[in-house]
């Protein structure tokens, strides 16, 4: 065992078993040893690469995308930009950088990153201060809840993901929570079941998929699983509100699906898949976030659009036209890879239909850019 699972482990040998989601919690939040506070998560020489780190293409037209909602609101100065979970601040650079085109969105942007980890906000200063950006007024923030009032134009790429999740296995007796417990010999982490109904099973299934109605979790064969993460709907309600009170727009990118899915927890290191319990805080955890739940959760305060695949996203944008814009003045070499780049972005075998786009707007709202005028049920 690591330093954090022989902390786990003292606590459940005291406590008992925890939650899948307090596993989640600590594995990546850990003031000392969670993955998040200590590992090097992102890039080629991380754990894993997201799609700011494989093209500029991706952040820089989130960045045009944010633009052209800016100007469809009216134009407000001041408004605040947002993102959740920046990473290394390699999307946000390439957004401020294709919005320098239009010098009043700029001007009019405060700029607001939620971020908890110390380390990571570091890393973000010393991007967004590059000097073809050269941008230095910024604010971070631990929650959601500590912005700023007024219009929010958000940006959450691959942050829903890492939520803490809940799972729930259908047994013989009745739905069973999952839980993380020991060994026999305790000498190592390992999964359990709940004997009986715990807190997280008797939830409101407001906000949460129809199949984690505890009324109608039967309808399940015997060993099907149910996740639920109740921050990352909570969070998502919280963002529907104040973009229905206040005005803005949110775009939401990630893994998942829409309603259906079953055990999607996951651990990564190093490119690779990990074991999901063996040293935790070394690998990324995450599950496939649920959009049929997160539409539920806005319910009437807001409306939404897609969740629709990244890759007809882009293309709607117009990622083959940038990508031949870069290419004319790219050498052989970097042609290949800008090719390779799009290609990865939009291809369906690659991230083009695994990962979902899903907008937030006020109610009333024209269809924001990219979703084709089609707005979700």
């Amino acid at each position: 065992m690591n330093a954090l699972a022989k902390i786990l482990a003292r606590r459940i040998a005291l406590q008992g078993p925890i939650t899948i989601a307090d596993y989640m919690a600590e594995a990546l939040g850990h003031p000392k040893h969670g993955y998040y506070r200590v590992r090097n998560a992102f890039g080629a020489d991380g754990d894993f690469i997201t799609a700011p780190d494989i093209s500029q293409m991706f952040g820089e037209l989130i960045g045009l995308w944010c633009v052209e909602v800016w100007d469809r609101i009216g134009r407000p100065a001041p408004f605040n930009l947002v993102e959740l979970g920046p990473g290394r601040g390699a999307l946000m650079s390439d957004a401020l950088r294709a919005a320098a085109v239009v010098p009043e969105f700029r001007d009019a942007a405060a700029l607001h990153l939620v971020e908890t980890s110390q380390r990571l906000r570091q890393v973000q200063r010393d991007a967004l201060a590059q000097r073809d950006i050269g941008w230095r007024d910024v604010s971070w923030h631990n929650g959601f809840d500590q912005l700023p009032d007024g219009p929010c134009l958000i940006v959450a790429n691959e942050f829903l993901d890492a939520l803490p999740a809940h799972q729930f296995e259908c047994t013989p007796q009745g739905w069973r929570e999952r839980l993380v417990g020991l060994s026999k010999d305790g000498d190592s982490l390992q999964l359990a079941l709940a004997p009986g109904p715990t807190p997280a099973l008797s939830l409101s299934p407001t906000g949460a998929p129809a199949g984690l109605d505890p009324a109608g979790l039967g309808n399940d064969d015997i060993g099907a699983i149910r996740e639920f993460q109740p921050t990352a709907i909570t969070l998502t309600r919280a963002i529907a509100d104040r973009i229905g009170q206040a005005g803005g727009a949110a775009l939401i990118i990630d893994y998942g699906y829409d309603g259906g899915a079953g055990d999607t927890l996951q651990a990564v290191r190093k490119h690779a898949f990990h074991d999901v319990l063996q040293t935790p805080g070394e690998a990324d955890l995450t599950v496939h976030v649920d959009f049929a739940a997160l539409r539920h959760a806005i319910g009437s305060a807001a409306q939404s659009f897609g969740p629709i695949g990244q890759g007809e996203f882009l293309s709607e944008l117009g990622i083959a036209v940038r990508a031949q814009m870069l290419m004319k003045s790219a050498s052989p070499a970097q042609a290949k890879d800008i090719a390779t780049a799009h290609h990865r972005l939009i291809d369906a075998d690659e991230m083009g239909t695994l990962f979902k786009v899903f907008g937030v707007a006020p109610n009333g709202a024209a269809a924001l850019p990219g979703f084709d005028q089609e707005v979700a049920p």
